[in-house]
C-alpha cells in the first residue's frame, strides 16, 4: 500500500517537537504506516527537510494543484492507495478536486468540534471519517464517523519502561478552555506538588487566576518536546485532566501520550461520552463526571478525590494498556480498513 500523509498550512512544524494537534497526529499515522508496512510519502512543504534521509518528501498540495498540469499527472501515476490529511480538506474544492483525479481512498480525523463539513465529504467507504468519543461521533452523525481512538507522536518521542513517578502533572496549552486552575487547585487540596507542562495561550487567564497559579505548589516547566516531554510525563505520579464546562475535546493527544509513558491519569469531565471515558479503564485511570452548575471548588474537591483513585493504580498496566490502545500501526491500520 502506498500512502500519501499531507500536511498544510500553519504555525507549527511538521512533525512538531512540542505542542501541537493534527500536526502530531498526522506523523503518528506516516510513523504507523511504515510500522505496519506501507509505504510512505509525505506531502507539502512543511515537513521537515531533515526528514528526507528517511522518507520520501514530496512538497506538493493537492489544493495547490492545476487541472492537467505535469504536477497532477505525475501524482497520478504515482498510484496513490490512501491519503491522509486533516479534517478540513475533504470539504475544499481546490483539495477534492485534484483527489478525486488520483482515484484513492481517503482518511482523516475529527480534530475540530465546531468545523462543518460539505454534504459530499464523506461517504464511509473511499472518504473516510473517525471520531474519537461518543460525543464527537454524535457531532459528526450525517458524516457517517467511525470511532477510533487517536494516536499522537512528536519527534523522538519514544517511551521508556515506565516509573512509579513522584509530583503530578498537568500538560497542554495554558489557557481557560483548558483549564489548569483546576488541576491545581485540586493538587493544593491534597497537598501535593504539581508541575504545568506547556505554553500559555491566555495572559488575561494567567492573570485571573495568578494566586493560584503562582502558589508555591506549582511548578512551571513551559512547552516541552521530544525526550524531555516524555521524561516528565513518565517521571510523574499521576497525569491531572481538566478542561473547561463547555469545551469539547475533539483529539485529546494526552491520553495516549500519559498512558504510553506509564503514567495513570486522573481526569475531571463535565458530561458523559467524553474522550476521557472513550481512553481510559479501571486499569488506566479515573474519571469524574461533575455537574457544569458545580462551582470550581468542588469541581477540584471531587478532582482531588479522583487524583487519589488513580495514584492507586499500577505504571505498568498503564504503560502496557497504552502501549496497545494507542500503538501507531494499529491506528494506521484501523484508518486504512474500508468498512
Amino acid at each position: 500500500m502506498l500512502v500519501g500523509v499531507c500536511d498544510f498550512p500553519g504555525s507549527y512544524a511538521f512533525p512538531p517537537a512540542g505542542y501541537g494537534g493534527i500536526e502530531r497526529w498526522l506523523w503518528a499515522v506516516a510513523v504507523g504506516a511504515r510500522a505496519a508496512g506501507a509505504d510512505v510519502h509525505l506531502l507539502g512543504p512543511d515537513w521537515l527537510t531533515d526528514l528526507e534521509h528517511d522518507w520520501v518528501r514530496k512538497p506538493v498540495r493537492l489544493e495547490d494543484i492545476t487541472a492537467g498540469s505535469l504536477a497532477e499527472r505525475e501524482l497520478r501515476a504515482t498510484g496513490y492507495d490512501l491519503l491522509v490529511v486533516g479534517h478540513e480538506y475533504p470539504s475544499l474544492p481546490a483539495w477534492t478536486r485534484t483527489w478525486n483525479e488520483l482515484d484513492c481512498d481517503v482518511a482523516t480525523f475529527q480534530h475540530s468540534p465546531v468545523f462543518q463539513h460539505s454534504d459530499a465529504a464523506f461517504d464511509s467507504k473511499r472518504s473516510r471519517l473517525y471520531c474519537y468519543s461518543p460525543e464527537m461521533v454524535e457531532r459528526y452523525a450525517a458524516q457517517r464517523p467511525v470511532p477510533e481512538l487517536a494516536v499522537h507522536l512528536g519527534l523522538d518521542e519514544g517511551e521508556p519502561p515506565s516509573v512509579a513517578g513522584r509530583d503530578l502533572i498537568w500538560l497542554g496549552r495554558i489557557d481557560a478552555e483548558k483549564a489548569p486552575h483546576l488541576a491545581v487547585r485540586a493538587a493544593q487540596l491534597l497537598g501535593r506538588r504539581i508541575r504545568l507542562v506547556g505554553p500559555v495561550f491566555d495572559d488575561e487567564y494567567v492573570q485571573r487566576h495568578a494566586a493560584l497559579l503562582n502558589a508555591d505548589h506549582v511548578e512551571w516547566v513551559g512547552e516541552l518536546g521530544g525526550p524531555a516531554k516524555t521524561a516528565a510525563i513518565r517521571e510523574a505520579s499521576v497525569f491531572v485532566y481538566t478542561y473547561a464546562r463547555t469545551y469539547v475535546e475533539a483529539g485529546a493527544a494526552v491520553f495516549g501520550e500519559s498512558l504510553r509513558a506509564g503514567t495513570p491519569m486522573a481526569a475531571l469531565t463535565w458530561r458523559t461520552g467524553t474522550c476521557a471515558e472513550a481512553a481510559l479503564c479501571d486499569r488506566t485511570g479515573a474519571v469524574t463526571v461533575a455537574d457544569p452548575s458545580t462551582d470550581d471548588e468542588t469541581a477540584s474537591e471531587l478532582l482531588a478525590l479522583t487524583i487519589e483513585q488513580a495514584e492507586s493504580l499500577k505504571h505498568t498496566d498503564a504503560q502496557e494498556i497504552g502501549m496497545h490502545r494507542f500503538d501507531a500501526a494499529r491506528h494506521f491500520t484501523a484508518l486504512a480498513a474500508r468498512s
